[in-house]
């Protein structure tokens, strides 16, 4: 016993010689007011912008006013029990999400953790959420196509990897939709998808993913939540964690697309935000710095040089407008910033036009580039078509006698617009659209009733991939369709149309 004890004591007396005492510092914060979500806290001197910090409950928060006594906070948890004179201390790293392969099919939160209920995340790197965006020597031109599987999009409105395009229009017009169709349309490919769902409600979220799940997407997709229901201030960063989500694909030479549904929300969340933090109300009561808010955001979309990997991440953000009215605010501000938009319009939704594009403010400023040769072939002068038969069908109300060429001219017009038609959850393989835009484009369908339009489309798909399955496949192979395809194509709808009755 006495050997144990002296032991003992020689071991205490070896640990206090060995002890050299340090010193650390470390800031301390005291909360002076609490509320709606916000905290301002004192003695906070070297914290940075976006920086995280920890309240005495738990609840984590970023910084984001950063003022001459004061530091305003938003809590990212519960600040009901918050009191006055609480420490707060900061975490020493700015507000960041996990990235890396580990995030694919997975559902996250705005601060990229995990909601599915199927335990952590994998992933040993973490990006920050406010990234720089790549520079100019940094990026090269958009080239390559995102196959969106909507006819209407990749005949006369494509998008290219690397770029921005708004989808725009008013609510429950088919936006989300579309993006949708898109992310359904990648599989098997080589295109990682982030979906942000800003604002919605949690059902409308939950059967949203199963659809994906049901379709197989979420095998290359990632979702991240901040639901109706959530702080503003989850809101308000959830597009800039799934963007660097978005980022290190890019970064790692891969191709990546970013879902923003919807950016309108998000902006009426940073000024709920900005409101509480005191800044000044500007028009409509944003913030003067609202563009800056979007711009940065979406300007973290390229297409990058073949010296930094190749990579690309495109963005799709939605917006949505009242009563069509583009000139608004944030719409104006967005379609300044993005490369191309794609409008929906009411009155065609309603008048059975899926999806409801409005063919004469549409636009795509990368145009061509991001279009497969064969799509380029075949849709050349669509968009053009499709616009003059529109301005034809209005003026035609006013006059009933119609010379022969303007009368074929709208007959065309009319079946080509049902030619359009898509149902939802039906994205078309690029040799399909091919096939069918041609037939539309060449005047093969000028003898078919525009009621039968549908049955004729869905009766020569079947016949084309049975009897001219070789031609099909060297379409979608090669993207390109040479002068024998185009010989065998044509021999192959003139032989269905002689069959058909």
């Amino acid at each position: 016993m006495t050997e144990v004890s002296s032991d003992l004591f020689q071991s205490f007396i070896d640990q206090v010689k060995g002890y050299s005492p340090a010193v650390e510092s470390v800031e301390v914060g005291y909360v002076e007011e609490v509320g709606d979500g916000i905290a301002r806290v004192r003695g906070l001197q070297n914290v940075r912008f976006s920086e995280l910090v920890r309240f005495s409950n738990g609840s984590a928060g970023i910084a984001f006013n950063l003022e001459k006594d004061n530091v305003g906070i938003i809590v990212m948890g519960e600040y009901d029990t918050i009191n006055e004179n609480d420490e707060v201390r900061p975490l020493g790293r700015i507000a960041s999400v996990p990235v890396g392969m580990g995030m694919v099919g997975r559902v996250v939160n705005a601060l990229g953790e995990p909601i599915d209920g199927r335990g952590p995340i994998e992933s040993t790197e973490y990006y920050n959420i406010e990234r720089i965006a790549p520079g100019v020597m940094q990026r090269k031109n958009v080239g390559r196509p995102v196959q969106t599987g909507i006819a209407a999009i990749d005949a006369m409105t494509p998008i290219g990897r690397g770029q921005r395009q708004l989808i725009i229009g008013d609510r429950q017009t088919g936006k989300t939709a579309i993006t949708i169709d898109t992310i359904l349309n990648q599989k098997g490919g080589d295109l990682y998808c982030i979906y942000v769902a800003i604002g919605k409600r949690r059902g409308e979220i939950a059967r949203l993913v199963a659809q994906l799940e049901e379709a197989g997407a979420m095998d290359y997709t990632t979702v991240v939540v901040a639901s109706a229901s959530e702080a503003a201030a989850l809101q308000y960063i959830a597009p800039y964690s799934g963007c660097a989500i978005g980022e290190w694909f890019m970064e790692n030479g891969k191709d990546a697309l970013v879902v923003y549904d919807d950016l309108s929300k998000h902006a009426w969340a940073y000024r709920e935000v900005s409101l509480l933090m005191r800044r000044p109300p500007g028009r409509e009561a944003y913030p003067g710095d609202v563009f800056y808010l979007h711009s940065r955001l979406l300007e973290r979309a390229a297409q990058m040089s073949d010296a930094r990997g190749g990579g690309s991440l495109t963005a799709l953000p939605i917006i949505e407008t009242l009563l069509g009215d583009v000139s608004a605010y944030v719409p104006t501000n967005v379609i300044s910033i993005t490369d191309g938009q794609i409008f929906l319009e009411s009155e065609l939704f309603n008048a059975g036009q899926r999806p409801a594009i409005n063919v004469g403010i549409s636009v795509s400023r990368v145009g061509g580039d991001a279009q497969t040769k064969a799509m380029k072939k075949v849709a050349g002068g669509l968009r053009l078509d499709l616009a003059q038969f529109r301005s034809l069908a209005a003026f035609a109300q006013f006059g009933s006698d119609l010379d022969k060429a303007t009368k074929r001219q709208l007959d065309r017009g009319t079946r080509l617009t049902e030619l359009l038609k898509q149902p939802q959850f039906q994205p078309l393989p690029l040799t399909d659209q091919v096939a069918i835009l041609y037939a539309g484009t060449r005047g093969y369908l000028d003898n078919v009733p525009t009621s039968r339009v549908k049955e004729w489309q869905a009766a020569f798909l079947r016949t084309y991939h049975s009897v001219n399955a070789p031609l099909a496949d060297e379409i979608a192979d090669k993207k390109v369709v040479s002068d024998d395809a185009e010989a065998k194509l044509k021999s192959a709808i003139e032989d269905f149309n002689a069959n058909w009755n």
